[in-house]
């Protein structure tokens, strides 16, 4: 079995109807859920985070930054079409 897991659950994750720690049976299936996961993250949580996603060890971490520690403004970057 091979586990998505959310490193840090900030306010928009515990809001969603996703789970942490949700474990598949294949690895391609992990890691297809887990972009899915950062994909939705990304564009449809408020914005003050980044998620990335990072193959560790048989599990997949979705970890979490703050927007502006990646040089963005805070105001956006131009790289969401909402």
């Amino acid at each position: 079995m091979f586990k998505i897991i959310i490193e840090k659950e900030c306010s928009c994750f515990k809001k969603s109807n996703m789970v942490n720690n949700e474990a598949i049976k294949s690895k391609d299936g992990a890691l297809l859920k887990g972009i899915e996961m950062v994909n939705t993250m990304n564009d449809d949580f408020c914005a003050k985070h980044n998620f990335k996603l990072l193959e560790v060890e048989n599990d997949f971490v979705i970890t979490v930054n703050d927007s502006s520690e990646g040089g963005c403004c805070g105001g956006g970057c131009g790289t969401h079409s909402h």
